[in-house]
């Protein structure tokens, strides 16, 4: 069985900076596209950015140039590193793999004044 466990949320000022963990277990990360969520309140979930095992990446065009995604494929991690971040950057945010076997529990981003 495919878990994640997503972890790194908090409140920070605009213009500020988070980086998130991924944790994954029952899957090798450096065999599979690995990617980031979010989930704004009253929004659909919607795709941040994916990392895949070639190395190559991709991200939505509200983050390109602010957020990069990391592997830390001894750990079996994923990092999203989430810099001048902006009140429209709150949200929960999720990890998953590609394909999806599920979601974990989020961790929540609040960006504000």
């Amino acid at each position: 069985q495919v878990q994640f466990v997503e972890s790194g949320g908090g409140s920070v000022q605009p213009g500020g900076s988070l980086r998130l963990s991924c944790v994954v277990s029952g899957r090798s990360i450096s065999m599979y596209g690995m990617a980031w969520y979010r989930q704004a309140p009253g929004k659909r979930r919607e795709w941040v950015g994916q990392s895949m095992p070639n190395g190559s990446e991709n991200y939505a065009t509200s983050v390109k140039g602010r957020f990069a995604i990391f592997r830390d494929n001894a750990k079996n991690t994923m990092y999203l590193q989430m810099n001048s971040l902006k009140p429209d950057d709150t949200a929960v945010y999720y990890c998953a793999s590609l394909p999806n076997p599920g979601w974990g529990q989020g961790t929540q981003v609040t960006v504000s004044s």
